[in-house]
Formats: C-alpha cells, sequence, structure tokens
C-alpha cells in the first residue's frame, strides 16, 4: 500500500474515468495516507491570449479550483491546481512532495499522440515513484 498518492486530474479530458482513477487510488492507499489531485493549467498559446478577457481566466481558474475541491471532498483527499506544462509539472510536484505513487488515466492514442507523446506515457517514462496508468 501507498501513503502519499498523487492523482493527476484532467478536467477537460472528453473520456472522463476520474470517478476510476479516484477508486484505484483509495484502494492503493494504506490507512492515513495522503491523497493529492492535481490538475495543471497550461499556459494560452500567445496568439489566443490577447482575445480572452482577464475576467474569462479568473472565472475559468476558480471553476477549477471548486470542481477539484468537490472531487477531493468526495475521497477526503485535497486538491491543488497549479500552472505549467502537464508532464513536467506533475513530476516535478510529484518529486516535491515525495509522492510514492501517481495514479493517471491514459486515452486511446491519436494521431496527435503518435507525434508529441502524451502526458501519461512522459509522467510513466520519467516518474521517480510507481505509476498505476488506468488504461
Amino acid at each position: 500500500m501507498y501513503s502519499n498518492i498523487l492523482v493527476p486530474i484532467a478536467l477537460d479530458n472528453e473520456d472522463d474515468r476520474t470517478s476510476q482513477v479516484l477508486e484505484i487510488a483509495k484502494t492503493l492507499s494504506a490507512d492515513g495516507a495522503r491523497i493529492t489531485l492535481l490538475h495543471v493549467v497550461e499556459a494560452v498559446p500567445s496568439y489566443a491570449i490577447s482575445y480572452i478577457s482577464a475576467d474569462i481566466l479568473n472565472v475559468t481558474r476558480k471553476g477549477i479550483e471548486t470542481e477539484m475541491a468537490r472531487l477531493a471532498s468526495d475521497i477526503g483527499a485535497n486538491s491543488v491546481v497549479i500552472d505549467g506544462h502537464s508532464g513536467r509539472s506533475i513530476l516535478d510536484y510529484a518529486e516535491e512532495q515525495e509522492s510514492d505513487l501517481i495514479v493517471i488515466a491514459s486515452h486511446r492514442p491519436g494521431m496527435q499522440t503518435l507525434l508529441l507523446g502524451s502526458t501519461a506515457t512522459h509522467v510513466v517514462r520519467h516518474a521517480n515513484c510507481s505509476v498505476h496508468v488506468l488504461r
């Protein structure tokens, strides 16, 4: 069993398997384990940022934080929302927090994934701790 579990959550994921990932994290957790849900907000491309008002960005961020807090409260976890590149930020956060397990959902690979790679693939290849991938 694991004592410090990180669960990256992609709220924009079309194939929402969040409840399954949360159930896996609970199942793999030891008594008294800390479970942290993490959402990474990627930067809006510079060519698009001028078309988005600061109010919209703030409301969107607040909505993300609210949804993450709701998901976390359902299982007695913590929630964190950070800015950055998804794959790298997940790995950095896991290392900083000394996570011993990352539970992450994967998706069916598409052409973009074949060319660029997915977040789950990046995490699996570079994590310093165990990774459980929900396919």
